[in-house]
């Protein structure tokens, strides 16, 4: 039998919904964490076919645009990860910056219907089949 695929939850701020049970519905192995650091560690044990993580814009990083972006980097090297991001309205421009150099699958605005994020996950498993 062929082990369910991951998927990793990165709740840091939250306020919305959990929609750990619509994961398992649909398949996945699903392993939550609360911030980028332990996501980025938990990367070194699991590859995980979908990530679902939080844009929190952060004006005090010099160099990037959040913690997002550090993640992004090590995802990078995750064949077929794909990546969906929740984020605020407001942040759509620094989301962009972060766009325009990594490949995210999806992104999915406030406030986060499950209609949405499960539309976004059955066209990841169509790819994947």
């Amino acid at each position: 039998m062929v082990p369910a695929p991951h998927l990793l939850s990165i709740v840091e701020i939250g306020g919305y919904p959990d929609f750990t049970v619509l994961y398992r519905q649909k398949g996945y192995e699903v392993e939550q964490v609360s911030s980028m650091r332990k996501a980025t560690k938990l990367l070194k044990k699991i590859q995980p076919a979908v990530i679902v993580a939080e844009f929190n814009f952060q004006s005090d990083f010099r160099d990037r645009t959040s913690s997002l972006e550090t993640l992004m980097a090590t995802v990078q090297r995750i064949p077929d990860c794909k990546v969906v991001v929740f984020y605020e309205k407001e942040q759509r421009a620094q989301l962009e910056r972060l766009l325009a150099v990594f490949d995210v699958f999806a992104t999915i605005a406030f406030p986060i219907e499950e209609s949405v994020i499960n539309n976004v996950l059955d066209q990841i498993l169509e790819q994947a089949a």
